[in-house]
């Protein structure tokens, strides 16, 4: 895989993440200031996506517009069974952490994500044309290419056949190597990047054409610009499925992490989204949490801007199947960032976030790290006040907060969750139903148990 030793990155060393103390049964209205950081604003609102015609039986709509949305239900598959034969069968905790994922599924589709939205190639574009002395020799070897002409070439699969495609893929190569002067290194990661960024084909040949290993040394370079198109030609090479295995030979892991840590905003983001590609194969999860990922991408859900901040919680997502990263990001002070971000609604941040919560909250020091960052009554405001899809990923939360733990039952309580669970298992659709009369059932088991009598008798009289 990825050798771990004679880098100079270090697992990155997280601060502390300050967090409010809080005395249970007081309202999120009372912490919430206690929970932003005055130096982390939230990022501008991006405009969500219009929603597509809901059938009666369908998933629920995209959660965001993030970047990438890899369809969660791949999770499934390595998180547990979700067959509800087998789903009867496992803990109540078990079965919440399905449900969450069942809840995740519908998160668009990897064929759609534009690799290159934040338009570094317009920054580009414009700096290398106010670069002095600006020149590319046509390559003999090469076919004699001009690589300008990329600029204004029409990659359509018609106007743009491979077999002319190539020479400048070659070409571009050769700029690439150790012996090129730097700025011609820099222009042509620009070029493989823009040349990868749309066709499955002319990727498949860029990564057959020995460019992978040639941009690797580049995500550590001092440069910001030539830094920022190596993050991003990866990413765009990594959207077809045999160059990840490439990329990963070539020991892309490691100086990814390092781009994330150190890059660009765009290329830290970009930097992310190359990670969850690569997460994509099972082994490198593990490999990615050890070259310290998790760390940057917590400082991502503080300081990243909207897009940042939603592609930083997929990657995290993703890599939180292995138990060992979800001990990382707890240690990194994941559970702050994200119990703010459930308050900053409209911007497709608040659900991604409660999924993530929910996988952390199945260990048990992400649970009390949840708690004792005040998530439960961030949670039980989200069902009070937020829209329905909300709601429900904030009683998916709860249920994994609460199947095994009587103290945290006992808190929702205080909280004062059971008239909005009451209403909501009584107007919400089906599912969200479910989860709320599930919840309510943990809650009057805490009652046959001697806790938490006041009130519970009126909630089960009205659920029923």
């Amino acid at each position: 895989m990825v050798s771990l030793a004679g880098s100079q990155i270090l697992s990155p060393s997280h601060g502390p993440c300050t967090s409010s103390a809080r005395r249970p049964g007081h309202s999120m209205r009372t912490i919430r200031s206690a929970l932003l950081h005055p130096d982390s604003p939230p990022g501008p609102a991006s405009r969500p996506r219009a929603a597509d015609t809901e059938e009666a039986d369908s998933d629920m709509e995209n959660l965001t517009d993030s970047v990438i949305d890899f369809r969660l239900s791949e999770l499934a598959a390595t998180a547990g069974p979700a067959h509800p034969a087998a789903v009867a069968k496992s803990s109540s905790a078990n079965a919440a952490a399905t449900d969450m994922l069942g809840l995740s599924r519908d998160f668009s589709d990897y064929s759609s994500f534009n690799s290159d939205i934040s338009g570094e190639l317009e920054r580009l574009a414009a700096a290398e044309s106010a670069t002095p002395g600006r020149s590319d020799a046509p390559d003999p070897g090469a076919g004699a290419v001009d690589l300008n002409d990329l600029e204004s070439m029409d990659l359509s699969e018609a106007a743009s056949p491979l077999d002319r495609v190539e020479p400048f893929v070659l070409a571009c190569v050769r700029a690439l190597g150790p012996d090129a002067a730097p700025d011609a290194r820099r222009a042509a990661a620009a070029r493989i990047r823009l040349l990868a960024k749309h066709r499955s084909d002319i990727r498949e040949l860029v990564g057959a054409s020995g460019a992978i290993p040639a941009l690797v040394p580049l995500l550590r370079s001092t440069d910001p610009v030539a830094q920022e198109n190596a993050v991003t030609a990866l990413l765009n090479l990594s959207l077809e499925e045999r160059n990840r295995s490439a990329i990963t030979a070539a020991g892309a892991i490691k100086p990814l992490v390092y781009a994330l840590r150190t890059g660009t905003a765009p290329a830290k983001q970009n930097a992310a989204c190359a990670l969850l590609s690569l997460s994509g194969i099972e082994e490198n999860r593990a490999t990615i949490g050890a070259c310290g990922a998790v760390a940057p991408l917590v400082a991502l859900l503080s300081a990243g801007s909207t897009r940042g901040k939603k592609d930083a919680l997929t990657t995290l997502y993703r890599l939180c199947s292995a138990r060992r990263n979800k001990e990382r990001a707890v240690s990194a002070g994941a559970v702050v960032p994200l119990v703010h971000l459930i308050g900053e609604r409209g911007t497709g941040t608040s659900e991604k976030a409660m999924v993530v919560l929910a996988s952390l909250a199945s260990i048990p020091e992400g649970r009390d790290a949840v708690v004792e960052a005040g998530g439960i009554p961030a949670l039980v405001e989200t069902i009070e006040d937020g829209p329905a899809r909300e709601k429900e990923f904030a009683v998916v939360a709860l249920l994994q907060l609460c199947s095994d733990s009587s103290s945290n039952r006992a808190l929702l309580v205080r909280e004062g969750a059971i008239p909005p669970l009451v209403a909501l298992s009584q107007s919400a659709s089906a599912r969200a139903k479910h989860k709320a009369e599930t919840l309510l059932g943990y809650l009057r088991e805490q009652r046959q148990g001697g806790g938490c009598r006041a009130g519970l008798g009126a909630a089960t009289s009205m659920a029923r």
